[in-house]
């Protein structure tokens, strides 16, 4: 019983500073666009293969 004193609190901190991290990440535009670097690699045109 005295193992939850410890470990609610630590879990509330954590779920805290996930939610925290979360927020943080989508007002600083992360999640803006999640389409373009996928489609970024299926454009590239370079030619440089190195020493094959």
């Amino acid at each position: 019983m005295s193992v939850l004193f410890l470990v609610l609190p630590l879990a509330l901190v954590l779920v805290g500073v996930a939610v925290w991290a979360y927020v943080w990440s989508a007002r600083a535009g992360q999640f803006d666009d999640l389409d373009t670097p996928a489609h970024r690699m299926l454009h590239d045109d370079s030619t440089d293969h190195g020493d094959r």
